[in-house]
């Protein structure tokens, strides 16, 4: 029987995917559109993307789910079609593995897009039915966890918790988004959370692994300053997925240029801070991944 994923982080660490959304534009999605959809329109090309971070080395699927809950998918016509579009993306990832047994599906919950009461106009009530039933889809489907992505408030964050809970996950990962301050001195979320406050933060709601991922300035070295954070304030396995380095302005769009090899150089960085999963986010491809693989592995190999 396969062991739960926030038990086999105690025995070796992990390698997750990367990015999924520069993937499907490459794939052929027009910008603005709903990558989530192609999980029930295009599904080969999803499952193609999947299967190459898999050949390239990935423990860890994250599904193609991060703006699958209801208040996102409205904005494109498709709320009707959720709970298809989430399990749809289970399926894919898990297909992905191609019955290798230790491969893990995380299902992934993105923000909602808007700022909770009473400091912004989403009711909490609205938050928690749409983390709850984006949750239960993906639970139902199979996933292996749910991972709570790219999250800025304490608020939010804690809804998402009790919800991927209350939906019977077997794993909750809630992961947060930081950018480096003006003086580049330390990270902090948009909405002045601190890794610190966030890692008691995620202990006391009972989730299992706290991470962090794609951020303003958050690149391999940055992931290892704040995963030192997580482990000096909690006792939870850590996750980093950080970005393909440092954007770049082009044509006024930021592109990332981190090449794999030098990905790979910082890898060292969170593996001797503790980190239990390494992956990538934005700008990466699976040539990162393969790179971090490289990596990982050797340092399990030596462990």
């Amino acid at each position: 029987m396969k062991k739960l994923l926030q038990e086999i982080v105690r025995e070796r660490r992990l390698v997750c995917d990367g990015a999924m959304g520069t993937q499907l534009m490459l794939a052929g999605l027009e910008a603005g559109g709903c990558g989530e959809y192609w999980n029930i329109s295009h599904p080969e090309r999803v499952l193609e993307i999947q299967r190459r971070y898999v050949e390239a080395g990935a423990d860890c699927l994250i599904t193609n789910t991060f703006g699958g809950s209801r208040i996102m998918l409205r904005r494109h016509g498709h709320e009707n079609e959720l709970r298809e579009i989430n399990q749809a993306g289970a399926r894919i990832a898990r297909e992905a593995f191609g019955g290798r047994e230790g491969g893990y599906v995380l299902g992934d919950i993105g923000p909602l897009g808007a700022i909770l009461e009473p400091y912004g106009d989403l009711p909490v009530t609205d938050a928690r039915d749409a983390y709850g039933e984006q949750a239960s889809a993906l639970v139902d489907a199979g996933v292996d966890a749910i991972i709570i992505e790219t999250q800025t408030s304490l608020e939010e964050l804690g809804v998402a918790i009790e919800a991927a809970k209350a939906a019977g996950a077997p794993c909750v990962i809630a992961s947060l988004a930081y950018d480096l301050s003006a003086d580049q001195s330390f990270y902090v979320t948009m909405m002045g959370v601190l890794p610190d406050q966030a890692a008691k933060f995620v202990e006391e709601k009972g989730a299992n692994i706290v991470a962090l991922n794609c951020g303003t300035g958050m690149d391999m070295k940055g992931a290892a300053k704040v995963i030192q954070l997580y482990r000096e304030n909690c006792s939870l396995p850590t996750m980093a997925q950080p970005n393909a380095g440092l954007p770049v302005l082009e044509r006024g769009k930021a592109v990332y240029k981190q090449l794999p090899a030098d990905m790979a150089l910082g890898v060292p960085d969170v593996l001797n801070a503790g980190i239990s999963i390494v992956g990538s986010c934005c700008g990466s491809t699976p040539a990162h991944t393969q790179a971090i693989h490289r990596v990982v592995e050797d340092f399990n190999r030596k462990k």
